[in-house]
């Protein structure tokens, strides 16, 4: 196997961009090897969750639109502030072919998420959504903006009001699920998804794949989490109104019924 990082051609230190050779003496490397095991940032003590990272995640941290340095990548890899833990890193580099220049800057601008590795970024993304779909006050968020609506517009807009705000909802939705599906077809090769061929145009595809990169495959997930909490709360919504105009219409025919008792 033989890999090229596709380094920015505008940065001096990468002009020529880094030759990974995974052919070593000991037989040829897979993208797919291990290179190491770190634990996780975000876990408890008690937990104390290992992730695996592979030789293909090294390269994508070293590649676009990262581009990290050597330091960057001793600190995600935990050997920063280790005994000769910078020496035993480029050790470990080179055995996979892989030569970092000194006074290598890094591309993309350092967060939070720059710490994760993808397996720990994957996970976080993973308890984000199950969050989103148990723990999100859909229903009481929808009671309580439909409540806040039909007070200040129950007299302008007495029964039409409720039917275009039923079609809104039902298009918000739709434009939710639009955006969601397409999400759903991201194919960024991280992770378990390394081995999945592309469904999307590979330009739409290629603008997914740099937001995976730089959050490490914990934004797609994240953002479907997110919508998802959203299409409850419309759904929620939905229901709340169909409450209220099943209670109005019971309401009315109460009046009718009345009405006619009296007149009879």
């Amino acid at each position: 196997y033989i890999y090229i990082f596709l380094i920015d051609p505008r940065r001096v230190d990468s002009k020529d961009g880094i030759q990974l050779n995974l052919d070593t003496g000991n037989g040829p490397l897979a993208p797919t090897d291990v290179f190491c095991s770190v634990p996780g940032r975000l876990s408890l003590l008690s937990s104390n969750s290992k992730y695996k990272v592979c030789v293909s995640e090294v390269q994508r941290r070293l590649s676009p639109p990262e581009c990290l340095n050597a330091s960057l990548l001793g600190g995600i890899l935990r050997r920063a502030k280790s005994k000769n833990g910078g020496r035993i890193l480029r050790e470990k580099l080179e055995k996979i072919g892989v030569n970092l220049p000194a006074g290598r800057r890094k591309a993309a601008t350092v967060t939070l998420l720059t710490s994760l590795v993808e397996g720990e970024a994957a996970h976080l993304a993973r308890d984000f959504h199950y969050v989103c779909d148990q723990e999100f006050p859909a229903r009481q968020s929808a009671e309580y903006v439909n409540r806040q609506y039909h007070a200040t517009h129950h007299l302008q807009e007495p029964c039409g009001g409720i039917t275009k705000r039923k079609q809104n909802i039902l298009a918000a939705k739709q434009l939710i699920k639009e955006f969601t599906d397409l999400l759903s077809q991201d194919r960024s090769p991280l992770g378990t998804n390394s081995r999945l061929a592309p469904v999307l145009d590979i330009s739409m595809q290629r603008n997914l794949t740099h937001f995976s990169l730089v959050t490490h495959g914990f934004g797609t997930p994240a953002i479907i989490g997110a919508m998802s909490a959203l299409q409850n709360y419309l759904t929620e919504m939905n229901k709340t109104l169909d409450k209220t105009t099943s209670s109005s219409s019971m309401d009315n025919k109460k009046d009718v019924d009345l009405l006619n008792t009296k007149n009879s």
